[in-house]
């Protein structure tokens, strides 16, 4: 007896020693930031000087701020703008290379390819595509008589909007394809086989088994993809540096703006407190309404 007892806490300890390490990187890279974010957001903190206790000044503050609940509003619009566009173009390029084929692994790399570049330089790239002088978007638009002179993408708040989400689409695509593909994957395909048997077409087969069997998979994808989407700093601050008439800035992009610009760190704390709180509860309500049925 006692020597299983010791058997026991010697395994007991040792599954302890091998999660010590993940517990360490959460508690260094997320639980400490959180909590020196919380403790600067109770303050007055300019990025040189002295720190005061503000209490929760920051807070009251930043409910009658316009500008920060404007640039929340913004990246609200460009989040329903640029999660349906990712999920119906991974969802058609996934349903085209699920299928095993002769070229279906050549696709599948060069459709998630634009992945491994990183968002700054794929901004920077798609900044000289947009160019009015030298890129190349306004060049093939006037020689297919489309334009009779090049565009200033940029130039109105929604150009320079679906300009950003036409590169966000581009770029992260192939990322959303790969989950919605496990998910397809996942799917046993003896549920295909016994459909095809009672007649079912190919429309049939996707409406009754591909959608409902993907609902978690949706609900990762969705989840993922909003919380990105809110946290869009990158491609605003390359792109159209928050113009024209500061009407591409996102809520990010103004957390930047009052730390780094304006000297405000403890009123930037605040606002990443406030949007940390509205991207939990929002990922809450994602997972609750895509869950299974056998959670519901």
């Amino acid at each position: 007896m006692a020597a299983q007892a010791s058997l026991t806490t010697r395994n007991a300890w040792a599954g302890y020693l091998f999660v010590a390490p993940c517990l360490l990187m959460i508690a260094t890279f997320f639980f400490i930031p959180l909590g020196m974010t919380l403790w600067m957001s109770l303050h007055d903190w300019p990025l040189f000087g002295a720190r005061s206790f503000n209490g929760l000044d920051n807070y009251v503050q930043l409910a009658h701020d316009d500008s920060f609940w404007q640039s929340l509003l913004f990246t609200t619009k460009y989040t329903l703008l640029v999660t349906p566009a990712l999920f119906i173009a991974a969802f058609i390029l996934a349903l085209v290379v699920q299928r095993p084929g002769r070229w279906s692994g050549l696709f599948r790399t060069a459709y998630f390819l634009p992945v491994v570049i990183g968002m700054s330089a794929a901004s920077l790239l798609w900044v000289w595509l947009y160019n009015d002088q030298v890129g190349v978007f306004s060049a093939i638009l006037m020689k297919v008589g489309l334009l009779d002179e090049p565009l200033e993408w940029f130039d109105t708040a929604n150009g320079a909007l679906f300009s950003i989400v036409a590169m966000v689409t581009w770029k992260m695509t192939g990322f959303t394809m790969v989950l919605l593909l496990v998910g397809m994957q996942a799917i046993p395909e003896d549920l295909y086989e016994a459909a095809r048997i009672d007649g079912a077409n190919r429309w049939n087969q996707l409406r009754y088994i591909t959608l409902p069997l993907m609902r978690q998979t949706f609900a990762l994808a969705l989840t993922v993809s909003v919380i990105g989407s809110y946290l869009a700093f990158d491609q605003f601050y390359i792109m159209t540096h928050g113009g024209p008439q500061n009407s591409t800035i996102s809520v990010v992009y103004w957390i930047y703006r009052a730390a780094f610009t304006y000297s405000k760190v403890g009123y930037a704390s605040a606002m990443s407190v406030v949007l940390l709180l509205i991207l939990i509860v929002m990922s809450f309500v994602q997972l609750y309404l895509l869950r299974s049925d056998d959670n519901a």
